[in-house]
């Protein structure tokens, strides 16, 4: 007589797991992998620092590979950071709270969570900003490019979120903001200090506080 462990017409739990886990977990591309790795090494190192070499090793693959899926390490940087776009576009929305919050209700959560990802013990900045900065001289790169857009999407939805909140000016108020961001946080990189992060959250809520008045 057969042992067939699950009878016809019965589903195996343990298979369907599996399979489900697979769909929810799909393993990487190889393309995926090397923008894991490079990321990985960009935020960690630099871009000057790291070279295809030591992506190829990250990703364990080859170097051949690597320059498969992309023509130069630019394009690489290039790709990693527009892979990071969507990403920490949603992660500032999420940190900024529910819809319906009011306006200063929404920059305390932003500039509390800012301050949280700050004190993280391997935090190194923006990644975004950092690898602007390196290549200051350079403002065709496509990873130049890829920061300018990405910046420009946070700027656009925080003035989208402003408005809606019906904040006079949005769009002005939403920059100033931005200024604020930007600032505290090569500052807090600089000093190793939080607290600009907190007080330029205060001069945020003065901002709001001026155009409800």
């Amino acid at each position: 007589m057969r042992d067939v462990g699950v009878r016809e017409g019965q589903i195996d739990v343990t298979s369907l797991v599996s399979i489900l886990v697979t769909m929810a977990n799909p393993k990487p591309s190889t393309k995926d992998k090397i923008l894991r790795a490079a990321y990985k090494l960009f935020y960690r190192e630099g871009f000057s620092r790291v070279s295809v070499d030591a992506i190829a090793d990250q990703a364990d693959v080859t170097k051949r590979t690597v320059y498969y899926h992309f023509t130069s390490k630019d394009e690489v940087v290039a790709e990693v950071l527009r892979s990071q776009d969507a990403y920490l576009l949603r992660q500032f929305q999420d940190w900024a709270g529910a819809e319906g919050i009011p306006a200063d209700k929404m920059l305390a959560n932003l500039f509390a969570k800012l301050r949280t990802w700050t004190e993280a013990p391997r935090w190194l900045g923006s990644g975004f900003t950092r690898i602007t900065t390196e290549l200051a001289d350079m403002p065709g790169h496509p990873a130049r490019i890829a920061a300018s857009a990405h910046k420009a999407r946070v700027e656009s939805w925080l003035a989208d979120a402003l408005w809606r909140k019906e904040v006079a000016e949005p769009q002005a108020v939403a920059r100033q903001i931005m200024t604020l961001i930007e600032g505290a946080i090569s500052l807090t990189l600089i000093h190793g200090d939080a607290g600009y992060i907190s007080s330029a959250g205060d001069a945020a809520q003065a901002l709001i506080k001026v155009q409800k008045s």
